[in-house]
């Protein structure tokens, strides 16, 4: 009996010294200057959100309803897709084009039946909106295979400064298979025109067998993405397994590395890879060892909140708090918390009108006013 301690201990010591980040930047406690304001009352799992030019919002619903909140009263949206409501899976993203006034073109991720087979897997549409309905709905990209997986689809959208629109499709449990193989979908981001069509100068058109919709590829499972105001790059975070959530930014035909490399554990404390790091892999500006669960982000612009300024907010589901990333840079250089035990915070925003809003489990849009 003692023989087997002795084993067991061992590996129990690597395997906690495998969830230590030994460059970490220390998490400080948060300073509240601030008092929070539910906007339009209680939503279960407010996924995704993004506003129209009267100042109204779009928040999504995972359950498959789409809300419209205007003069804090919610009014839900008719002829939204029917969804593949599984584990992760349901209404996910929403997103307006940057011409919306203009063109009227809104654009939302969802896990869908489309295409056959049991289960399903991350589609992009884009639709408009008219009396509080959705119409002229379009469908721009659906994953393949469908599976009855419950894990890991991802997805949020994003536009750059050039109207290219991209989406996240995580790896759906299929860790061996999707995320390195560039002619199987998931595990992957995307990139399309803004009309669903591939530009021509996506890293992969014109390979034998690829997928050419892929941007990149050795994604575990990216829920968020945002444009870096200030660069006009695509920024986005991912779950690690155990350990090792990963901000990056996101490049050309780049590789990720999952499951190659990762700073994460399985789940049962067994070894995914030896390797943090390997020639012609990404390395991430910055991982979270142990994981936060992180969900939503957005760059802090304007004068609302000077200290947070010129920062990046994330949300934590683990860990129930709003994550203030300080950069310089691309470099991380302070985190704090804020909002802490708010509960599981599934997104976060600023809107048009500069306030920070968050997604919160249970709970709905939770506006943040800095106090004066």
């Amino acid at each position: 009996m003692n023989k087997i301690i002795l084993l067991i201990f061992p590996l129990f010591i690597l395997s906690c010294q495998a969830q230590k980040n030994p460059t970490d930047v220390t998490l400080q406690d948060e300073v509240k200057n601030y008092t929070l304001e539910n906007i339009g009352g209680e939503i279960a799992n407010p996924w995704g959100m993004t506003w129209l030019p009267d100042g109204s919002i779009l928040v999504t619903e995972k359950s498959g309803i789409l809300y419209h909140i205007k003069n804090n009263q919610k009014t839900e949206v008719k002829n939204v897709p029917e969804v593949y409501n599984r584990g992760q899976g349901g209404l996910l993203d929403i997103a307006v084009h940057p011409k919306y006034a203009t063109n009227g073109w809104i654009y939302i991720t969802f896990s869908s039946t489309e295409g056959g087979g049991e289960g399903g897997n991350t589609k992009l549409i884009r639709a408009k909106l008219e009396n509080e309905s959705l119409v002229q709905i379009e469908s721009l990209y659906k994953a393949m295979p469908n599976t009855t997986k419950g894990q890991h689809f991802g997805s949020r959208i994003a536009f750059d400064n050039d109207g290219y629109v991209y989406f996240s499709a995580g790896e759906r449990g299929e860790e061996s298979v999707n995320p390195q193989d560039i002619t199987r979908d998931n595990g992957k981001i995307y990139r399309l025109n803004d009309d669903g069509s591939i530009p021509k100068d996506n890293p992969f058109v014109g390979k034998a067998g690829a997928k050419e919709a892929i941007y990149t590829y050795g994604n575990r499972n990216p829920q968020g993405m945002v444009k870096n105001p200030a660069t006009g790059e695509i920024w986005l975070h991912e779950h690690g397994p155990k350990g090792g959530d990963e901000i990056n930014i996101v490049k050309k035909g780049a590789n990720y590395g999952w499951p190659v490399v990762t700073y994460g554990i399985g789940y049962d404390g067994t070894t995914i890879s030896k390797e943090n790091q390997k020639p012609g892999i990404e390395d991430p500006i910055y991982y979270w060892v142990p994981s936060i669960a992180p969900s939503g982000m957005t760059f802090v612009t304007g004068d609302l909140y000077p200290a947070w300024k010129g920062h990046l907010l994330v949300g934590s589901l683990k860990f129930q708090y709003l994550e203030l990333v300080k950069l310089k840079g691309n470099t991380v250089i302070g985190r704090q918390k804020i909002a802490t035990d708010i509960g599981r915070l599934r997104n976060v925003a600023q809107g048009p009108d500069g306030y920070i809003y968050m997604g919160v489990e249970g709970k709905g849009i939770v506006k943040i006013i800095p106090n004066k």
